[in-house]
């Protein structure tokens, strides 16, 4: 922050004594940006993979102050991005005491403040705002209405015998109370448009009116909204106009690539307190889960146009090792690894966050576990070539079966691979070592990789499956 805050004045004429100026939003976000930049901080942290596409944008509109509209898919990040933005305000900024509408100190615009520094003057008190209450958000709605965002009169005030025009009469609404801070509006396209044009006036005049009120709000306020592409693009949705007011429209996108995804599951996904049970994910298991939704957003089976959210990927990942550590208590074994056959309890995680092209024929089903079985390929091929494994492959054409199934012990995995060189230089390379359950995650690994890629059979029973050759 540039200029110490003196959070000690208590009274508008200690705030002007101070020295402290007071800066609209927009500069406010601005010399705060500038201020990170400099210093080599991290604007917006926590966000991945937009490093190099649309945090720039971001930054470009934050310093041209410029309102946003984000264009997205579901799980994009749109809201979170929305509510970091209050990272660029100050900690905590001065207002009159008790105003509704965050009053500026030295430039209050509500009868409310105006009243209170004339009876006053330099002795009217002021609170110190923190910056977590300067940001609104709306949900908007077909039955959103005008009263929610801007205000209503309000009939208990005109009982108590005020009269219609005043302006103490008036019950702000969302965007009135979050004045000199940032209000995010999400799914705009889905507000009606009168209420949209009661928008448009706002970021057009930064003034708003209520029922035909003549009342000067010119508020401070810093706009940002959110919507899905298909919707914002459709005409008769949104009103050209407001489309107009929005100075920059930065187009949101899904992780590119893996890395970024498990960055995301990482940081996302739930934890708890195990009840002394150690949880530990392979990274080759977290790929797994990850392709799995890459290959979603790819799938012809699969409705494109509603997206397919990172939320997936943290669904999935989440009831993975909430099958490993179901495990774990049934073995009792103190460590919980997820393995292959943990991955059908990705089907409940994964139905519930895409849609088919074609459902009600009974397919669901299918499309997961195809979706499932060209990740475990995917995986496998980053980090073996089947040629790798021909040791493995002749002891099993010499007559060799094994069993995997989710309530195997880990020390029978480990058996296993201590009677093939192959395999532990195949979990050496996977860094599955030492630790049992890791090894038998790695063992169902190279077994589901090479029965994929048609070098062993399988054969399946109620409880567990057999590969042989």
């Amino acid at each position: 922050m540039s200029t110490a805050i003196p959070t000690e004045a208590r009274t508008i004429g200690q705030l002007r004594a101070s020295g402290y100026k007071v800066v609209p939003i927009r500069e406010e976000l601005r010399r705060n940006l500038i201020q990170k930049i400099r210093d080599g901080q991290s604007p917006f942290p926590n966000i991945y993979g937009y490093e190099d596409t649309v945090l720039p944008q971001i930054e470009n509109a934050i310093l041209a102050g410029q309102d946003m509209i984000f264009l997205g898919e579901r799980g994009q990040a749109k809201t979170r991005i929305s509510r970091s933005l209050i990272n660029l305000l100050d900690e905590v900024t001065p207002i009159v005491a008790g105003s509704e509408i965050n009053d500026d100190p030295f430039s209050p615009i509500s009868r409310l403040a105006h009243d209170l520094i004339a009876e006053h003057g330099d002795d009217a008190p002021i609170t110190w705002l923190p910056r977590e209450r300067r940001y609104g958000e709306k949900l908007a709605t077909p039955d959103t209405t005008i009263s929610d965002l801007i205000g209503e009169v309000d009939p208990i005030k005109v009982a108590e015998g005020r009269y219609l025009s005043d302006e103490l009469t008036l019950h702000y609404g969302l965007i009135p109370r979050t004045n000199r801070g940032i209000f995010c509006l999400n799914e705009l396209p889905d507000l009606a448009e009168r209420i949209q044009v009661g928008l448009l006036n706002i970021m057009e005049e930064r003034d708003v009116q209520v029922r035909g009120y003549k009342i000067q709000l010119p508020l401070d306020i810093y706009v940002v909204a959110s919507a899905n592409p298909e919707d914002y693009t459709n005409r008769g949705r949104i009103i050209t106009p407001l489309k107009d007011r929005y100075g920059s429209q930065i187009r949101t996108h899904y992780p590119k690539t893996i890395e970024q995804e498990i960055e995301i599951i990482d940081q996302e996904s739930a934890r708890f307190d195990t009840d002394g049970y150690q949880v530990a994910v392979p990274r080759f298991m977290k790929e797994v889960v990850a392709e799995v939704t890459h290959l979603a957003r790819r799938s012809s089976d699969i409705n494109q146009r509603s997206g397919v959210s990172v939320r997936l990927s943290i669904a999935n990942y989440e009831n993975l090792t909430a099958s490993a550590l179901k495990r774990a208590i049934r073995l009792n074994e103190k460590e919980a690894t997820p393995r292959i056959s943990d991955l059908p309890a990705l089907v409940a995680s994964t139905m519930g966050k895409i849609e088919l092209e074609s459902a009600g024929d009974g397919r669901e089903d299918k499309v997961v576990d195809k979706l499932i079985q060209h990740a475990v390929v995917n995986t496998f091929a980053r980090y073996f070539n089947v040629a790798d494994f021909e040791e493995v492959i002749r002891t099993f054409e010499n007559g060799r079966k094994m069993e995997a199934s989710p309530l195997t012990p880990s020390m029978d995995y480990v058996l296993a691979a201590s009677q093939s060189g192959a395999m532990k230089t195949a979990l050496e390379h996977l860094g599955a070592q030492g630790n049992p359950s890791i090894v038998a995650s790695g063992v169902e690994f190279v077994l589901e990789g090479l029965h994929l890629n048609r070098k062993l059979n399988k054969d399946r029973s109620a409880a567990s499956v057999r590969y042989r050759r």
